[in-house]
């Protein structure tokens, strides 16, 4: 993958009174070499899979620091690593994607939240809630109360989050517990700047070394140290977690001029609750706010003396939590009746119970706090007013489109290699009728939506086979497809999947989408992954895999080759032989590809050097119109266009400039036995002689078969894209 960081990693060796400018996932990354971390591993996980990245592009810095830089396995095994906190003084940091990831680690976090830590211990989130979501909707507060492990949200502020990190490092000492630090996507993307400190060379590391191992038994999971462990957390490790965040002031207060009302935020929604005020009139452009505003970087656990101080003396306090279950408006309503402070708690109810608090979501449940508990001396009016306005800008909006705007679905990319695969399984189907398919997380999840509608279950990443163990024996004639990809084989397929299938001798087919990159998450590379000239990087090989834990039938297939996939999917489905089933469906992934493809192609057109690209077409005369090409393969490029002929008024199929010239259209049409409207087109910029040559006896032949009149020089030549195009 031809991706680098070597410009972010030039930030990273910042040093003391230098400014740091970048976005938050780099400042993040910077916190964590000033906190003198001793390793770092994480699984990739949007929105904080770059992190990982970077470090491993940073590792001569990482050698020089002392720091240890582990791509993992799964989000298990990056949360294993915390391991070397538990006995000794290392500072470790982990990071993989939200709740999905967390669900994957929950048996090694468990473990190491009971035993506690002698070195801090760090666990960098990438929340992803809300609309533009990828994953299931839960939040990751449930975690941080089950294994009373610290949870920070902090706000979207880059020297506030650098401060945080290293103050996480310091708790996590402080009070031996296990910190977690969710991190949204504005928070990760956010721009911003601050002022740097040295990095940290870590205590011990392989240029430290630890002087012996230590052995301390009330630090295992094992009874009686577990009971011993739990009552710890209550007796010693919240109290000195409370003291902590009091005493270094974690929470940010922000006076307000309305004394009688006030808010409560999670640290990562500040901005936007910032934003809604300003909108209506009730805070200036420097986030001066007439509401007073508790913003929680803490959100577990709370300090009562803290949400007391706040709420004494106050009608009423709106508690701005996205998301459901509503743990801190719970929390707080426990805390100020048991300590008899009688402020009314508002939450749900101005606010939606779930979903994703967007500006406007914000503005118009602010706005509707205000209103219901109209606070002293506040004109409303202004308020209401700015909500009328967003109504009316909506209402026009929707006016002079003439219709709701349509929703964008997400869907393959153009040229995905996964695309083939559906298009083959859709043809298949006309044979065999449909198919019970078990999905995988991973883009051919995409499978589900217009125009393939297929896959009938997704229950977590790599667990597609495993899913499909229930239904497998429910259908008389016919066997259930698992669809996985190889990073979901990699990262979990393996072990539970085929394992299993081959241990209770599962009679079933499984399609494992190679195409080369943990794609989803940035085109990370798995153990899979080729080098430029086709050889595993690391040696490690899916049928290789596959075949060292039984399995025999294995068959590797090139995607773009849609009807020899059909025959093999056919094959596979209809064979007599008994057991588990495996096509390996390789391609490459088509954006790594075009990243790696388009610089060279630039570079070798700057140098005057011959380049050939290949672009397919619809003949308009031709086609018929049937569109059964876009609803058998879905490419983004192909599209309608109006019939040319006055005596046709059904639309003509038609490819636009997006086309990468992975051939599927052309495919789809010859394994379906579609109309011959396809064309392929190769565009040769920096032509030879030959190619001028050849080019030129082309037109004089296509002028005759034409009927052309007049001297063949009269046809115009092609014009040339513009170099790197």
């Amino acid at each position: 993958m031809e991706r680098s960081f070597a410009k972010e990693v030039e930030s990273l060796k910042l040093g003391n009174g230098q400014v740091f400018h970048g976005e938050g996932i780099l400042a993040i990354t910077k916190a964590l070499l000033q906190s003198g971390v001793s390793y770092v591993g994480g699984y990739q996980g949007a929105p904080v899979s770059h992190l990982m990245d970077v470090m491993q592009d940073g590792k001569d810095l990482m050698q020089d620091l002392g720091v240890h830089v582990e791509v993992c396995a799964n989000e298990a095994a990056a949360c294993s690593m915390l391991a070397a906190s538990i006995q000794y003084p290392l500072r470790g940091a982990v990071a993989w994607k939200s709740t999905v990831g967390t669900n994957v680690a929950a048996d090694a976090l468990s473990n190491i939240a009971s035993n506690g830590v002698t070195g801090g211990a760090l666990i960098i989130l990438g929340e992803d809630y809300g609309e533009g979501s990828s994953i299931i909707q839960e939040r990751s507060q449930a975690f941080a109360v089950k294994c009373s492990a610290w949870l920070f949200d902090p706000r979207p502020h880059l020297p506030r989050i650098v401060e945080l990190v290293e103050q996480a490092f310091d708790m996590s000492e402080a009070t031996n517990s296990v910190v977690m630090m969710e991190f949204r996507i504005r928070a990760c993307h956010v721009f911003g700047s601050f002022e740097c400190k040295d990095n940290k060379p870590a205590r011990h590391s392989r240029n430290a070394p630890l002087p012996a191992a230590r052995f301390d038994a009330t630090r295992v999971s094992l009874p009686p140290f577990t009971y011993n462990q739990e009552a710890d957390k209550v007796r010693a490790r919240l109290p000195a977690a409370e003291k902590f965040i009091v005493g270094h002031k974690l929470n940010d207060l922000f006076a307000g001029t309305q004394d009688d009302v006030g808010i409560i935020c999670q640290g990562g929604l500040y901005n936007s609750v910032i934003r809604a005020l300003q909108q209506l009139g009730l805070a200036d452009a420097f986030g001066a706010s007439r509401i007073p505003i508790f913003c929680l970087n803490v959100t577990y656990p709370l300090v009562p003396g803290e949400i007391t101080g706040f709420c004494a003396g106050k009608r009423a306090v709106l508690i701005v939590e996205e998301g459901f279950p509503e743990y801190i408006e719970k929390d707080v309503s426990f805390i100020l009746r048991k300590a008899d402070v009688n402020t009314q708690v508002i939450g749900k109810g101005p606010l939606p119970t779930a979903g994703e608090y967007t500006a406007e979501v914000l503005l118009k449940g602010v706005a509707k706090f205000l209103e219901g508990v109209v606070p002293n001396g506040l004109d409303l009016g202004p308020v209401s007013a700015a909500v009328a306005n967003i109504d009316r800008i909506k209402s026009e909006a929707a006016e002079i489109l003439g219709m709701p705007v349509p929703k964008r679905p997400p869907g393959f990319c153009t040229g995905c290699p996964e695309r083939p695969v559906f298009s083959a399984i859709k043809l298949t189907e006309r044979d065999v009728g449909k198919i019970h398919i078990a999905s995988d997380i991973g883009c051919h999840t995409f499978s589900m939506l217009p125009p393939f509608n297929m896959g009938n279950t997704v229950v977590g990443y790599g667990l597609g086979l495993s899913s499909a163990a229930g239904v497998n024996n429910a259908f008389e004639d016919r066997r259930v497809v698992t669809v996985m990809g190889d990073g979901g084989f990699w990262h979990n397929g393996l072990v539970t999947g085929v394992t299993g299938a081959m241990f209770n001798k599962t009679d079933q087919v499984m399609i494992i989408m190679a195409n080369g990159y943990s794609s989803a998450t940035g085109q990370q590379y798995i153990p899979s992954t080729k080098d430029e000239q086709g050889n595993i990087r690391s040696g490690m090989s899916i049928e290789q895999a596959l075949r060292g834990v039984g399995v025999k039938w294995v068959r590797t297939q090139y995607t773009y080759k849609v009807g020899q996939m059909r025959k093999l999917l056919k094959e596979a489905l209809s064979t007599s032989e008994k057991g588990l089933k495996v096509i390996i469906a390789e391609a490459e992934c088509q954006l790594a590809r075009q990243r790696r493809i388009k610089p060279q192609m630039a570079r070798d057109l700057k140098a005057g050097k011959r380049v050939v690209r290949t672009r397919f077409g619809v003949d308009e005369d031709t086609c018929t119109g049937d569109h059964s090409c876009i609803r058998l393969s879905g490419c983004p490029s192909l599209t309608v266009k109006p019939n040319p002929d006055p005596l046709r008024k059904d639309p003509v199929a038609a490819v636009n400039n997006g086309c990468v010239g992975c051939g599927l259209c052309g495919e789809v049409a010859d394994a379906a036995v579609l109309c011959p409207s396809f064309f392929r087109a190769e565009v040769i910029q920096n032509p030879n002689a030959w190619d001028l040559r050849l080019d030129g006896w082309r037109r004089k032949a296509i002028a005759y078969l034409q009927g052309e009149r007049g001297p063949a020089s009269a046809v115009q030549p092609m014009p040339q894209p513009a170099a790197g195009e």
